[in-house]
């Protein structure tokens, strides 16, 4: 699986090309609107009130307010304290700081953002939640780190969880738009072990391929998996 956000890689020996994405306002990649994959599909999980939603390389993602807005406890996790600093910021939070280890955490109401390494975090410094909404934290990471992103969310979240998981995957050579398309063979083999994957939904769309320099067109996928815990 191929994936291209627009997003500079970021992993524990890299970290700085993230905080420096951050200095620089290098922030293409940010969606200034709630994801309408999210909007759609979310309620078919049929969370109760008060529910606890992790999100993980959470960025400063307006998803994380439409998740609080329906009635969830959102804990996100992001290395950049620009990033975190700029999502109350810009959405009119006034966040109350305090240290908690290796970790900044900002709350307000019902949200919470701990600034530090995703890959430091354990069971303790987050609590129990019931939901991971993972939209491009698996997909933005290097292809050779992803098996470390998923071991780490496995020690993190309750056997119960479920994850939310939404990807962007280049499309198979030469298939078209009508073709069958499934789970990604790389979504199996990281996600089978511990967790039912279903697929709930795909979308297949051309766009500009921003690493083309004659800007010519890709397929791509755009998916929604829900994902359930093996107990």
């Amino acid at each position: 699986m191929t994936v291209d956000v627009g997003a500079p890689v970021r992993n524990d020996r890299d970290n700085h090309l993230w905080l420096q994405c951050w200095r620089e306002q290098r922030t293409d990649f940010h969606q200034i609107t709630v994801n309408p994959l999210l909007d759609r599909f979310w309620p078919s999980l049929a969370l109760e009130l008060g529910s606890r939603v992790f999100v993980p390389l959470c960025g400063k993602s307006l998803d994380m307010i439409w998740l609080a807005q329906q009635g969830h406890e959102v804990v996100g996790v992001e290395l950049s304290p620009l990033a975190v600093e700029d999502f109350f910021r810009e959405n009119g939070l006034i966040p109350v700081l305090r240290q908690q280890g290796p970790f900044t955490v900002w709350s307000c109401g019902k949200l919470s953002v701990l600034c530090g390494d995703y890959f430091a975090l354990t069971a303790a410094d987050i609590g129990e939640f019931d939901t991971v909404y993972d939209r491009a934290a698996l997909t933005a990471l290097p292809e050779n780190i992803r098996d470390q992103y998923v071991a780490q969310l496995m020690r993190l979240l309750p056997k119960s969880a479920r994850v939310f998981l939404l990807t962007i995957e280049d499309a198979a050579d030469g298939a078209t738009l009508k073709q069958a398309v499934g789970v990604d063979e790389e979504i199996a083999a990281l996600y089978s072990a511990g967790f039912e994957i279903d697929l709930a939904y795909v979308e297949s769309v051309f766009e500009v391929d921003p690493e083309s320099p004659e800007r010519s067109l890709r397929r791509v996928e755009y998916k929604v998996y829900r994902l359930s815990g093996r107990n």
